[in-house]
């Protein structure tokens, strides 16, 4: 990599964990943020959802807007945003308030991820896009994997509320990077924002998650199930928006292209799964199993440990084979995983019931990670980066926020020990579903497969 492209892979590596690292850092405060401002369970999904629902609601909208006026633009705005709100969080005097500046986080979080991995992509190509991809999957997802145990130790040392004030001094070292980088901004000149399916978007899913949270407390309240008609019909009216708009947010013709079809049906399943898997672990392991804050951060460590070792090798692997043999092999890994750690029993002991099945999801996890991203990706022009980075991330984000939301469907109401083994095998069906999607629909990238044959034909020569 050249120094620029070093710099670009560090800016885009921080700016995204720093997301990341909130999504699981709240997981495991969440216990600590109920004893101090009540609210119950269905406070806990809204403070997970709140966040999720703004940024899979408007990621798309951020994609168009990374691509129409500059993705460090969007950057820039997206890490000011995030620190602003992580602050009010921190400050919070009620549930609702926390809420609503969890969602605001949302919005910033909407503009990192995807601006962040399109500086990847409109920088690198070929096999070094596949391994820049590999090395950023393994920065954010140690950064994902490691937001239980900082929030665990800011929990039980200090307060849940300083576990969010740390988001400060990432951004404060990614906005200095940027000015370091002194690269002038891309904007694709054809590009615009569809607002109206903004709103379609984000009052579908904001009805259908409202349906899912309140329906176990509320029961078929004429609330609920409004919502839940308002939502369905919203995001009916949304596909057709796209589908008729000069200038759709979310192209419709981008799914025609295999891989990424494919992929972003693959890519649903996958996280629905992951979304479910790090609220319930986290929450159990201190409601249930009685551990403190930083020890149950600490019970996933481990799959932050092998995703940072081995997600780069995983993603230049993926270059090498191509992403379809990874992304079957490594969910049905952790399908395998989620059933073993159905062993949790009381009395809790986490080293023969939950270790070995956190060992061999983290395995799952990182083979799976990298290539599923590239696969993706890849498959766009990189004029389209953006709003296909926008879109994978919103399918991901949406499918964790839908997942979370029919928590109580799941558990009946109540994450104990037999609401903990309903959810893990919703989460070992889900993984494999991911399995089997991607072993039918994912071909080898023809883009990279043509790479490979040039630098094959130039070291022959």
């Amino acid at each position: 990599m050249t120094r620029e492209q070093r710099l670009v892979l560090t800016i885009a590596g921080l700016a995204s964990s720093v997301a990341f690292l909130d999504s699981t850092i709240v997981n495991v405060a969440l216990p600590a943020i109920e004893r101090e401002l009540g609210g119950g369970l269905g406070a806990q999904q809204w403070i997970v959802d709140a966040y999720l629902l703004a940024l899979g609601s408007l990621i798309l909208v951020a994609g168009a807007f990374s691509d129409a006026f500059g993705r460090i633009r969007m950057l820039r705005v997206g890490l000011v945003v995030f620190g602003a709100a992580s602050l009010a969080i921190a400050l919070a005097p009620d549930p609702l308030v926390l809420i609503l500046a969890r969602g605001v986080q949302g919005v910033g979080g909407a503009l990192l991820v995807p601006s962040s991995l399109a500086l990847i992509t409109s920088t690198m190509s070929g096999a070094l896009q596949a391994k820049a991809i590999g090395i950023w999957t393994a920065l954010t997802s140690a950064a994902l994997l490691a937001g239980p145990l900082i929030g665990g130790l800011f929990v039980d040392y200090l307060s849940w509320r300083w576990a969010f004030v740390v988001n400060v001094v990432p951004i404060a070292v990614v906005l200095w990077l940027l000015v370091v980088l002194g690269r002038r901004d891309e904007r694709r000149p054809d590009a615009s924002v569809d607002l109206p399916g903004a709103v379609l978007c984000a009052v579908g899913f904001g009805g259908i998650v409202f349906a899912l949270i309140e329906q176990p407390r509320l029961g078929w309240h004429a609330a609920v199930v409004a919502a839940g008609i308002v939502g369905a019909v919203a995001l009916k009216g949304f596909i057709v928006r796209q589908r008729l708009a000069a200038h759709p947010m979310m192209p419709l013709s981008l799914f025609l292209v295999r891989n990424f079809g494919w992929g972003n049906v693959a890519t649903f399943f996958v996280y629905a799964a992951l979304g479910l898997n790090g609220f319930v672990i986290g929450v159990y392991l201190q409601q249930g199993a009685g551990l403190t804050a930083t020890l149950a951060g600490l019970a996933s460590l481990p799959i932050s440990v092998i995703m940072t070792i081995g997600s780069s090798w995983a993603g230049a692997l993926g270059g090498r084979i191509g992403p379809r043999i990874p992304m079957t092999v490594g969910p049905l890994l952790m399908a395998a995983a989620s059933v073993m750690m159905l062993a949790v029993s009381e009395p809790f002991d986490y080293w023969t019931q939950l270790l070995p099945g956190i060992l061999l999801f983290g395995i799952g996890l990182t083979i799976t990670v990298s290539p599923l991203t590239s696969a993706i990706l890849g498959a766009i022009e990189p004029a389209r980066s953006g709003i296909a980075s926008a879109v994978n991330n919103a399918v991901a984000r949406i499918a964790g926020l839908l997942a979370v939301a029919g928590l109580g469907v799941i558990t009946g109401g109540a994450l104990d020990l037999d609401g903990l083994h309903r959810s893990l095998w919703v989460i070992a069906g889900l993984m494999a579903a991911g399995g089997v999607v991607s072993l039918v629909g994912i071909r080898r990238n023809p883009a990279a497969a043509s790479d490979e044959a040039a630098e094959g034909a130039t070291e022959a020569s």
